[in-house]
């Protein structure tokens, strides 16, 4: 963002160039002062100065006598050489260890993202008094090839395109509209407001699918292994949360927005008894379940798209779930997803 009136002043200055080296070496050799050579070539008289220091060398005369003159060619090998030498050292050294955490995270079957991993550190007090690096530094040392970690490890490097938010109108009424969704959904400041999808593993209909919830708040994720992609299958997980949450599944589960798909067709009704509402995007708009969407791209990390999710077990599943739900969030002031859902049932079972 730029600002109308930066507090910071932006430096006007430049280096020498050799040309100038050549005026001021000219010049010296006429006895000006540092004051007429700066006027002459535009610069400061400090500047001058600090370019005779540079560039002046002891020579011997005819006479074998020691005098002191400044060369230009002097003054830019020195310049140079400097040049070379100036800036920040790579800290990789000094946070030996801290690179060394960061790597195991990394390459971990939790998968955790640079920021994630240089979030959690800056909130773990075992890290306080350690030379540690930001994100942009441990990014830099992996595009420089010099960590384990490669960009190939990183699965969300990558840029995204913003999508428009043009819709079809819902020509499917499976039940109330999202554009009838109370406003307080979209700010995510209130806990128990969920959205929910499917994740396919290989397109056929003996295959099992994963159900997946996602709350909009704390971004917590409830997944559970179905036997199909149809109303009967995602009625009867729904059933299981309703026994699991009991009187609180009202106040936990207080919205949830689905698409317009056929599993979820029966959704509205089947929680009819609870104090939940259901509500549907319009056909085609994915980016009207933007936290949903997100999550199972998590899940694909583990679970690759046409791999049959029969061949994976609950437990495989579960632990995939967990390491997602345990994964600091930079949204989330790098606290989890876990942490953030249990502190919001507390606050309801209190």
């Amino acid at each position: 963002m730029a600002y109308p009136k930066p507090s910071t002043k932006h430096r006007t200055f430049t280096h020498l160039n050799p040309f100038q080296r050549g005026q001021i070496q000219a010049l010296h050799q006429e006895h000006r002062s540092s004051r007429d050579m700066a006027r002459e070539i535009g610069c400061t008289h400090q500047t001058v100065l600090n370019e005779l220091r540079r560039g002046t060398t002891t020579q011997i005369g005819p006479n074998h006598q020691r005098f002191q003159a400044y060369f230009l060619e002097t003054g830019q090998a020195v310049y140079e050489r400097n040049r070379h030498h100036c800036g920040r050292r790579i800290k990789l050294a000094a946070a030996s260890d801290f690179i060394a955490y960061a790597e195991n995270k990394m390459l971990s079957a939790s998968q955790w993202s640079p920021d994630a991993v240089c979030g959690a550190a800056g909130r773990d007090p075992k890290w306080k008094n350690k030379v540690r690096v930001c994100t942009r530094t441990l990014y830099h040392y992996i595009d420089l090839g010099i960590l384990r970690v490669t960009n190939m490890d990183l699965p969300d490097k990558l840029r995204y395109r913003t999508k428009k938010s043009r819709h079809r109108p819902n020509i499917k009424h499976l039940g109330d509209s999202i554009d009838n969704r109370p406003a307080e959904v979209l700010k995510r400041r209130q806990f128990g407001h969920w959205e929910i999808d499917t994740v396919v593993g290989k397109k056929s209909r003996d295959d099992d699918v994963l159900l997946t919830l996602v709350e909009r708040k704390t971004r917590f994720t409830i997944s559970r292994k179905i036997e199909g992609k149809d109303p009967d299958s995602v009625g009867y997980a729904m059933k299981q949360l309703e026994d699991q949450y009991g009187p609180l599944f009202g106040k936990v589960f207080r919205t949830i927005t689905a698409d317009n798909g056929s599993e979820f067709a029966g959704l509205a009704n089947n929680l009819n008894e609870q104090d939940t509402h259901v509500y549907y995007t319009h056909p085609y708009a994915a980016w009207e379940r933007p936290t949903n969407e997100r999550h199972n791209e998590m899940i694909r990390r583990f679970i690759p798209k046409g791999h049959p999710i029969s061949n994976y077990s609950r437990t495989f599943i579960s632990q995939v779930i967990r390491a997602i739900d345990h994964l600091p969030r930079r949204i989330l002031n790098y606290r989890t997803p876990a942490q953030e859902y249990q502190q919001e049932l507390r606050k309801l079972a209190g």
